[in-house]
């Protein structure tokens, strides 16, 4: 994922925070309430994206979740390296470990192909028949009834493999591009069981789902309602173009941690020739996973009170 890209249509996050703003709180309370932890509990999710992408990107993330601080995690299913994501998800039945739903192949060399059958959802493929390279390639070609399809491909090719995911979320953003898809998204998770990720109505998503033609926050209203569960503040990465800075940066953002449950999203991978083919842009995946691999991590959330969850714990949440 590109650190730069879109969570919703239109908007580039980078290090935005996405999430109610200080004074605003969900129906019902914060999510650390609704949870039963007290109001003022700082809870944190330290989330890995894009396991299952190559093996580099496998290993680094089993570390940093066995290991290190990272409780939770989505792995992608149309990848070449999904079948050992998925061995390790049998083999630690226990670990946080969701769908990274895929609608885009955006490396140079490196690419995927849907699960579905080909001639059945043309529409996602670009002229070299994979899927496309970016998420404006998708919201401009793809039929919505076809994005729908593979969603549900890839999610019963997870459950074939044996995996019990704990949540779905989107690669890239690509189903918050687009009204439908995102419709699809919260359609297909519903029926099938499996909690989706959905950030807080920020006056950004606001705007931005608004050009949509979507109420965001009246969505928001309806879904929770129905007993969808929406996070408090969604993070998308931190800043810094080296480990100091990053470390830097990760310790500004703990301190400055809100109550109620925030996620973190970040990118692992090791430093070896596999990653340093797939992409030119590998250095701060590695930088995080070794921040997010140190001991000192852990002892500065201890400090300042921070409590580790997963997803595993808001899906009790939701099933309830």
């Amino acid at each position: 994922m590109n650190r730069r890209q879109v969570l919703w249509a239109g908007v580039g996050l980078g290090s935005a925070v996405l999430g109610f703003r200080r004074g605003e709180a969900q129906e019902g309370g914060n999510l650390a309430e609704r949870l039963g932890y007290k109001r003022d509990q700082r809870l944190l999710m330290i989330h890995a994206d894009d396991l299952g992408m190559c093996h580099s990107v496998n290993v680094a993330s089993w570390k940093a979740m066995t290991d290190g601080v990272v409780s939770s995690a989505s792995v992608m299913v149309p990848c070449p390296w999904f079948p050992e994501m998925a061995q390790w998800a049998r083999e630690h039945p226990n670990m946080d470990l969701g769908l990274h739903l895929t609608l885009t192949s955006e490396w140079k060399l490196y690419r995927w192909r849907p699960v579905s059958p080909i001639n059945e959802v043309k529409s996602l493929l670009d002229d070299q028949g994979f899927l496309w390279r970016s998420v404006a390639d998708v919201k401009k070609n793809a039929k919505p009834e076809e994005v729908e399809a593979e969603i549900r491909a890839q999610i019963r090719r997870a459950l074939q493999f044996g995996m019990k995911p704990t949540h779905v979320d989107s690669h890239m953003g690509t189903l918050f591009s687009d009204r439908k898809f995102f419709e699809a998204y919260v359609r297909v998770a519903k029926e099938v069981g499996i909690m989706p990720m959905l950030p807080g109505p920020t006056p950004e998503i606001l705007q931005q789902a608004a050009l949509l033609g979507l109420d965001y926050k009246a969505i928001v209203r309806d879904l929770q309602k129905q007993g969808m569960v929406v996070l408090d503040v969604l993070n998308t990465s931190l800043e810094g173009n080296d480990y100091e800075a990053r470390k830097r940066a990760f310790e500004v953002f703990v301190k400055g941690l809100q109550p109620g449950v925030t996620e973190l999203i970040c990118h692992l991978s090791g430093d070896d020739d596999e990653i340093q083919h797939v992409t030119g842009n590998w250095r701060p995946r590695y930088n995080e996973f070794r921040l997010f691999t140190e001991p000192a991590s852990r002892k500065l959330l201890e400090d300042h009170g921070v409590k580790l969850i997963g997803y595993r714990e808001l899906d009790k949440l939701w099933k309830r």
